[in-house]
């Protein structure tokens, strides 16, 4: 057991489950592998973050995490009208869920959202943005991140 406590510099592992406000189980690690990761490593938004900082192994909790503090909120402006021809071969399907090249070259998940003969509805929105989450934690090791 270590006395440590989560903070910067901290490599920690846990067990979580993400639920949505309905009880929805987005994500969880209870029937799996615990989650290691370190503290500040862009792993976890901040919002998921800040709740954790300073508990200990065997500590844990139930944390709400409001929508500007997990994914966002949901922005009409990322959902996007393109040319069903800039699909080519690739039938797009609603609720599909395909990946973009942006601008820079980077990869974007967009959802498929409506289909017309002539365009498509894409949503580049994250899934989980706008929705208000509960984080559920036990912390069952906290560490300092050893430098290789």
């Amino acid at each position: 057991m270590s006395d440590y406590l989560i903070d910067d510099g901290m490599e920690i592992t846990l067990h979580f489950t993400l639920t949505l406000e309905d009880g929805t189980v987005v994500d969880t690690t209870r029937e799996k592998s615990p989650a290691t990761f370190q503290f500040g490593d862009g792993n976890l938004p901040p919002g998921f973050e800040n709740p954790i900082k300073g508990l200990g192994v065997g500590q844990g909790g139930r944390f709400t995490i409001t929508p500007e503090h997990a994914f966002g909120q949901h922005n009409p402006q990322n959902i996007q009208t393109l040319k069903r021809d800039d699909f080519g071969d690739q039938e797009p399907e609603i609720g599909m869920v395909m990946s973009f090249a942006d601008k820079a070259g980077t990869e974007l998940p967009g959802v498929v959202k409506s289909i017309d003969d002539e365009r498509v509805e894409v949503d580049f929105n994250h899934p989980l943005a706008g929705r208000t989450l509960t984080f559920e934690v036990e912390v069952l090791n906290v560490t300092p991140v050893t430098k290789h």
